[in-house]
């Protein structure tokens, strides 16, 4: 039962009906919100409706609040108060919770499950780091946050395909060839200069020692050339498994990787200039090709064909986004590091070049991350020497508590992630908070299986049973659950999903010390049952979300 949405069609109703009688005159009806009062004696939902309808009419909101409750029909309104300039709160009747439960109760295992009117075909973008090296943090806060709004996404009922676009050509592989060409060469006792925009990691000096140990000094026999060909294959080929294996590891899959050299190979970067030149944005300059970006909102023009006649990694880029639209898709949606918000506008300049709608490019900034263990910022991980990676902070905090922290705060704030905080067992740690309230559901239901009690049909329970104030509070939190579902999508904000299973997990503990199900009366005891098996449902479900796990027992 949506008992918002039954007060704001009552509202709604009210309002038509005062125009028809002639109370008011007539206007166009501003949508009915909503929220719920900071305080309990102010009423369950308040709604600031009579305020924006005075707009209009150029009338009193309190006259036209006044006349909207003396035409008011609602089953579930008990009493209704108009308060300051015009506000109307609205006290229900004790029982309307009971139909909140019995919905979640009818809907059982697809509660949190929407369906959804929008038809776009939605691609979802994100990590795609360059497979040169190790995931660091930064890129486990976006694969944490990626992979959380794809399910977010799709419980919401949009048709959403997750993509890590691979960054598989360029000078970054070219780097990455040479980078281990001379640490194989170091390690047959060769000294070589190491190249200028080389790869410094540990990562690549076990890559050169794998290939000695597999190969030997096979290599080399070969030119120079021909030896980081090799290399190049077939470091690039163990990174990417290494990136795989990594995101495995952190509950992150994709539906489908795509790789930049296929542009490249296939012509599609050639075919997206071609267009943008018939369609007037480019231009030639000292040998170059340039996008009129400034023509568009960007600070200056940009180079898509050096004069090299090299593409730049823009170029690639326009490509790949003309491939996405092309493919089918209706929005594009990328989750970006923060050094490239300036990336943004060219970007859409590009797209709308095409002939695409900008504004269906979204692009999500992830803000930086930083480390802090007892207190202390920590900048380099204790075994290398380097970034601490994505793969040592699992190994120290685990994947639950990595995945929690990093999703919990807003994108667009700076997050700092306390690594002492994160491997505590305690109710310090939200994590641990929400995991262990659904382990305690799960003991509460098997201490129920042990002592012989079964479950009563639920056309049989008796939910007016549930009067403690921690039981309705509970109720009125899980019935929250699809409507945020909903907002949290609509708007890609998938920390207020964290934030709510905190809430629901205080909620459910209040509710564990005040009520007792074992040795209570029947009727009592199954509605209690109910309760918890619908709490256990949603924070369940909101955890497989998150990618957390939901333990039974801790």
């Amino acid at each position: 039962m949506d008992i918002k949405k039954m007060l704001a069609e009552a509202v709604s109703c009210a309002a038509r009906k005062v125009m028809d009688k002639g109370t008011l005159k007539a206007g166009p009806l501003p949508e009915v919100f909503l929220e719920e009062p900071p305080q309990k004696e102010f009423g369950d939902f308040a709604t600031n409706f009579a305020m924006q309808f005075a707009r209009s009419l150029k009338c009193s909101p309190r006259v036209i609040a006044q006349a909207i409750v003396e035409n008011l029909d609602c089953a579930y309104i008990d009493k209704t108060e108009i308060a300051g300039p015009g506000f109307i709160n609205f006290y229900l009747r004790p029982d309307w919770v009971y139909g909140i439960l019995a919905g979640i109760i009818e809907a059982g295992e697809n509660y949190g499950n929407l369906k959804n009117d929008c038809r776009e075909k939605i691609q979802l973008e994100y990590v795609s780091a360059n497979p040169t090296g190790p995931l660091h943090v930064g890129h486990g806060r976006g694969a944490a946050v990626g992979s959380a709004l794809a399910s977010l996404m799709k419980a919401a009922g949009y048709d959403v395909i997750s993509e890590y676009y691979i960054n598989d050509a360029g000078n970054q592989i070219n780097n990455l060839a040479a980078s281990v060409n001379v640490r194989y060469l170091e390690e047959l006792g060769r000294k070589t200069e190491f190249p200028e925009n080389g790869y410094h990691g540990f990562d690549i000096i076990e890559t050169a020692r794998r290939i000695v140990r597999i190969y030997g000094d096979r290599f080399l026999q070969m030119s120079e050339e021909e030896r980081l060909e090799e290399f190049r294959t077939i470091a690039l080929k163990e990174k990417l498994a290494a990136v795989k294996e990594d995101l495995e590891a952190f509950n992150v899959r994709f539906d489908n990787w795509f790789s930049e050299q296929t542009l490249h190979d296939e012509g599609a970067i050639k075919k997206s200039c071609e267009i943008l030149e018939e369609r007037g944005y480019l231009y030639e300059k000292d040998g170059a090709l340039w996008l009129k970006a400034t023509e568009h909102g960007d600070d200056k023009d940009r180079v898509v064909i050096r004069d090299n006649g090299v593409p730049t990694y823009f170029a690639a880029d326009i490509a790949y986004h003309r491939n996405k639209f092309a493919s089918g898709f209706d929005r594009v949606i990328n989750l970006w590091g923060a050094d490239h918000h300036g990336y943004i506008a060219r970007m859409k300049t590009a797209i709308g070049a095409l002939g695409y709608d900008p504004s269906h490019l979204e692009v999500l900034i992830l803000q930086m991350v930083s480390l802090y263990r007892n207190g202390e910022l920590v900048k380099m991980s204790k075994r290398t020497g380097q970034s601490v990676t994505l793969n040592e902070l699992i190994e120290e905090v685990g994947t639950d508590a990595a995945r929690f922290f990093f999703i919990m705060r807003s994108i667009d704030s700076q997050l700092d992630f306390d690594m002492t905080l994160a491997t505590e067992r305690s109710n310090e740690n939200p994590v641990y908070y929400v995991q262990y309230a659904h382990a305690r559901i799960c003991s509460i239901l098997r201490q129920l299986k042990e002592a012989g009690i079964s479950e009563v049909p639920a056309g049989d329970l008796k939910l007016n049973t549930l009067t403690d104030n921690s039981e309705i509070d509970l109720i009125r939190k899980i019935g929250e659950y699809e409507e945020l579902i909903a907002i949290s999508a609509r708007e890609r904000a998938v920390h207020r999903i964290a934030h709510y299973m905190y809430e629901v997990a205080g909620l459910f503990h209040s509710f564990y010390n005040q009520c007792r199900i074992l040795g209570v009366e029947c009727d009592c005891q199954q509605a209690r049952i109910a309760l918890v098996k619908a709490a256990r449902h949603v924070i369940r479900h909101a955890l497989g979300i998150l990618g957390v796990s939901a333990p039974e027992r801790m």
